[in-house]
């Protein structure tokens, strides 16, 4: 979504459940599951993510540069920020062409997402390394809104951190390297409710 990003997040238990629920709605799948490989880019001196903003790579059924602002806190909790997202031609030439202009990688993180529509709102289904999440999506907070509670899910609970934020609690706690978020580095780590410091959205 070009130009402005507004969503919320919830940790989920059951996600399948969530998934028939969508089917019920007669929510549009516009996009199977699909793995994700990311990159974030920031300079010598992380001034990117001191002022909040982030330089991504992304490549799943294609490779895209996404730029996104800092971000604000709108109605009902719900975040915005400014984003901007293009498809670029080759996923590696566009990593070299970012390190020649001075940024490195300094995350990679990986999911599996599976991604529905629903009166005009996203609904993206998240297999982090670190556990199972949604994302709503959408240009009407209130339709957001609503779309949470059609699927069950607890809008107290709502999650206002980005993923590498909850990956560098759990990165703290287990000894991991906070900047490789990898299904292989978390194979035997199964956080909890406890680890993050807040509850599933689903129970």
């Amino acid at each position: 979504m070009n130009g402005q990003e507004t969503e919320v997040k919830f940790f989920v238990q059951d996600m399948q459940r969530i998934e028939v629920r969508l089917r019920e709605l007669k929510a549009h799948l516009i996009q199977a599951r699909v793995h994700e490989i990311n990159h974030r880019f920031d300079d010598a001196n992380g001034d990117l993510r001191k002022s909040s903003k982030i330089l991504r790579l992304r490549q799943d059924t294609e490779a895209k540069f996404t730029f996104k602002g800092p971000s604000r806190e709108d109605k009902k909790g719900v975040h915005t920020r400014m984003e901007l997202e293009f498809s670029v031609g080759d996923f590696d030439s566009a990593k070299k062409f970012l390190e020649a202009l001075g940024y490195r990688s300094i995350v990679f993180y990986e999911k599996f997402r599976t991604t529905y529509e629903l009166n005009n709102t996203h609904i993206m289904l998240d297999e982090m390394p670190y556990g199972n999440f949604i994302e709503i999506e959408g240009a009407d907070i209130d339709v957001i809104f609503q779309i949470a509670a059609l699927l069950g899910l607890n809008w107290d609970a709502m999650v206002k951190a980005g993923y590498h934020s909850l990956f560098e609690r759990i990165a703290g706690k287990y000894k991991l390297d906070p900047n490789e978020l990898s299904f292989n580095a978390l194979k035997n780590i199964h956080p909890t409710e406890a680890d993050f410091g807040f509850a599933y959205a689903d129970k």
